[in-house]
């Protein structure tokens, strides 16, 4: 069953833009009628199907979009350079859907700055929040979601000093993957 429900949240985060792994699982377990929420499968067996998913079904399609990405991201972090960001989520991991945001994760103790910097560009942003841990503690970190050539945008925004401490979505989570300019254009050259 877990292997199943592994394989059918996998088609919905491909198919139908899912990109919340314990959603997706929650949406896979009630689609099969399993009722032990317990036995869900771990986020990397999700992962595992998710690309097998990707490289049978959308080949092309998935890289495409991985690499068109991959380049509005590394254009926005050379903006944004000066806010010390980081591509992050999906996009990095190349596992993107169809209807995927691209992920930033920028580093200044000046919300404002990064706020002026998107106004005096004539660029519209909503703000929302989530929580992330930094370190061992919880913290709500401001997102500006942004169109960067019609790409739906999030950029994070943590203190400067949260740049060199591991930065979970949960507390007993893995580090978020992250990934500084330098990384995402060696990716961008590799996979050309």
């Amino acid at each position: 069953m877990r292997a199943r429900i592994a394989a059918v949240a996998a088609r919905l985060m491909a198919e139908d833009g899912v990109d919340n792994f314990a959603l997706a699982k929650r949406k896979a377990a009630r689609q099969l009628g399993a009722g032990d929420t317990e036995s869900l499968p771990a986020n990397e067996e999700v992962e595992a199907e998710l690309r097998a998913y990707q490289s049978l079904y959308q080949g092309d399609e998935q890289r495409d979009r991985v690499r068109a990405l991959r380049a509005v991201a590394l254009d926005a972090m050379r903006s944004l350079a000066a806010f010390r960001p980081y591509l992050s989520g999906p996009v990095l991991k190349g596992t993107a859907g169809r209807y995927a945001d691209v992920d930033l994760q920028l580093f200044t103790d000046d919300l404002k700055a990064v706020e002026f910097f998107l106004l005096n560009r004539n660029m519209p942003y909503d703000v929302s929040e989530v929580r992330h841990y930094c370190g061992g503690e919880a913290r709500a970190v401001p997102v500006l979601r942004v169109d960067w050539d019609d790409v739906p945008v999030n950029l994070a925004v943590y203190a400067a000093k949260d740049e060199r401490t591991a930065l979970k979505a949960s507390p007993s989570g893995r580090p978020m993957e992250r990934a500084g300019m330098a990384a995402v254009a060696a990716l961008m050259t590799a996979n050309e």
